[in-house]
């Protein structure tokens, strides 16, 4: 699994502009308030979904006043849609494998969407379950070397000890795996020994990457995951392009 963390394209994501900024804290917004709907209310403590959006807002730079804020309105009395969850799943270009994760109020227009990103990018989406099954479900959290002080080891054996499944050193990131059964406590422990996460979530990890060597490919499968990616109903994007 070594070299093909996702946190280049973590840190890619954070140094975007503020408009996309903006873009992922709408989408933040939406998890916040689905957490505090069906996770069992607005206390971080009782509610370990909410918990575990929040370290995903922070890890973001979402600020603690928008996330206070989104807590408390979806919180609140009949305060605005219900969102539904759908996935989709598709092929882009030479059979890459694409998962994308959706929270919606308007299924019609989300599935018109997603099915325009992918025939843009000369891909196609395909049957519930065509592709999920490339992909491992697990728990990830990135650790950034640079912002972190203690010792690889330590920190291997605080992962495994709080219940991790592995633990891999890439070039400039520490990867700790969880099952998704177990990612809440594991996160929950290194939070509490000040461990700082780049990123922290349940994720869909890829058994096998595909590579593209056509510029063509390349620039059909981007332009698939960007339309992806501005789309407001659009929360995950998995794929197994080797990047």
């Amino acid at each position: 699994m070594s070299g093909h963390s996702k946190f280049a394209n973590i840190k890619h994501k954070k140094e975007k502009n503020d408009a996309a900024k903006g873009k992922i804290f709408t989408k933040l917004g939406r998890e916040l308030a689905v957490a505090v709907k069906e996770g069992g209310g607005a206390d971080p403590e009782n509610n370990s979904r909410l918990r575990d959006v929040i370290a995903k807002a922070k890890s973001n730079n979402m600020p603690n006043d928008t996330i206070e804020r989104n807590i408390k309105k979806a919180a609140g009395e009949g305060s605005g849609e219900n969102y539904e969850h759908i996935t989709y799943e598709g092929y882009g270009p030479n059979g890459t494998a694409i998962i994308v994760r959706t929270l919606t109020d308007n299924k019609n227009r989300t599935a018109s969407n997603v099915k325009n990103a992918f025939t843009k990018g000369s891909g196609n989406v395909g049957t519930p379950g065509c592709v999920s099954f490339m992909f491992d479900e697990k728990g990830q959290i990135i650790v950034d070397k640079e912002e972190f002080e203690m010792d690889a080891d330590e920190l291997m054996m605080l992962a495994l000890d709080s219940g991790a499944e592995d633990f891999v050193e890439n070039e400039d990131s520490f990867e700790i795996i969880t099952s998704p059964e177990d990612f809440s406590e594991v996160r929950l422990k290194l939070e509490e020994e000040g461990i700082p996460m780049a990123a922290a979530e349940v994720t869909m990890i890829p058994q096998t990457y595909v590579e593209l060597t056509k510029e063509e490919d390349i620039k059909n499968i981007q332009k698939t995951l960007d339309l992806l990616e501005e789309d407001d109903d659009v929360q995950d994007v998995y794929h197994n392009w080797d990047e």
